[in-house]
């Protein structure tokens, strides 16, 4: 393991806080991007620990980055908002979560904040190779019910509401999304690839095309997961899902934008949409919303790109893309 030693003894000091057990090994998980993640293995399984029935020989640890990683404003202490969402998935759907048996942001025994939670059987889907076509279809259609489900969880306001606090919760979804808008784009801004002018006018075209989300005022405000992909659905040789991870990019809203995510991650098959029951509304306006919510997943990697991937040549590529969209956007808005 190459792993920094420092971080591993912190790992090893908070198993054993946390279990009174000796960490039997740890195995890094290299399917995330984002958090480091371990599968801590014990020598025999936990029947119980701190009054929660385990019966595991294994569990998961996930490490949020360091705060100087460069972070999107929503992605600033993120996790803390995990807890809460895994509870009421579990409570309210049958979809396949870890439980999560401590949360810390003491910055105490780490310096960083931590989950400890229940390992799921199953891979990523990324990783299982033996999986054909029909299974795949079989896959994407238990997910499209289980997107279904989470999406009948819903709150009384929009935007990012979870514990971390990166925006103040809104009324409406067009004025969550507004907010959510232009903190992309100040981010952006911030890693020195847009211009001030290239700003106003992004922030602009929303507005212009304000029409299109009004339509959409009675939506209510559902749980959406906004990072379904393959390395967050972890199957079996069945084709069963036996668990969907990461949910802590989680934002309350419209379910068309998570619908542009799967878009994205090419995730919306048709064999998603039979599962999922409802068809996608297909109209001028739903295109444009679409194009937006699009630019807003592809306009991140501009500053991943500057502040974690150092590389300059990839966000400058990424802004191409985006002012090729912006133009699009700005074609149809002007319609109006």
């Amino acid at each position: 393991m190459t792993e920094d030693p420092e971080l591993i003894e912190q790992i090893e000091k908070v198993i054993l806080r946390f279990t009174g057990m000796e960490c039997g090994g740890l195995v890094k998980i290299t399917t995330g991007l984002f958090n480091d993640t371990f599968i801590v293995k014990f020598p025999h399984n936990i029947d119980e620990v701190n009054s929660i029935p385990i019966d595991r020989q294994e569990m998961i640890i996930r490490i949020a980055p360091p705060e100087d990683t460069g972070l999107l404003f929503y992605e600033k202490r993120m996790m803390a908002q995990e807890p809460s969402i895994h509870n009421v998935v579990l409570e309210r759907t049958s979809v396949p979560v870890p439980k999560i048996y401590v949360y810390d942001n003491s910055r105490t025994l780490i310096n960083r904040d931590y989950l400890i939670m229940e390992k799921l059987p199953g891979i990523a889907m990324s990783d299982a190779s033996w999986l054909n076509s029909n299974m795949r279809r079989n896959i994407l259609k238990t997910l499209g019910k289980y997107l279904k489900q989470v999406h009948g969880i819903q709150a009384s306001q929009y935007g990012y509401l979870g514990e971390h606090h990166p925006m103040e919760p809104q009324s409406t979804w067009y004025d969550a999304f507004t907010i959510m808008w232009n903190k992309m784009i100040d981010d952006v801004l911030a890693c020195g690839i847009y211009s001030e002018e290239e700003c106003i006018k992004f922030k602009e075209v929303l507005r212009k095309a304000e029409v299109c989300f009004l339509e959409r005022e009675e939506i209510p405000s559902c749980l959406l997961h906004m990072d379904i992909w393959v390395q967050n659905i972890l199957v079996n040789k069945k084709a069963g899902i036996t668990g969907i991870l990461d949910w802590d990019r989680a934002l309350w809203g419209d379910p068309e934008i998570e619908f542009a995510v799967l878009d994205y991650c090419g995730m919306s098959q048709p064999s998603f949409w039979e599962g999922y029951g409802i068809p996608r509304e297909n109209t001028l306006n739903s295109k444009i919303r679409d194009l937006f919510y699009l630019l807003y997943e592809h306009q991140k990697y501009i500053p991943i790109n500057i502040w974690r991937n150092k590389s300059r040549l990839a966000a400058k590529r990424y802004k191409r893309d985006c002012l090729k969209i912006y133009s699009d956007l700005f074609e149809l808005a002007n319609s109006f």
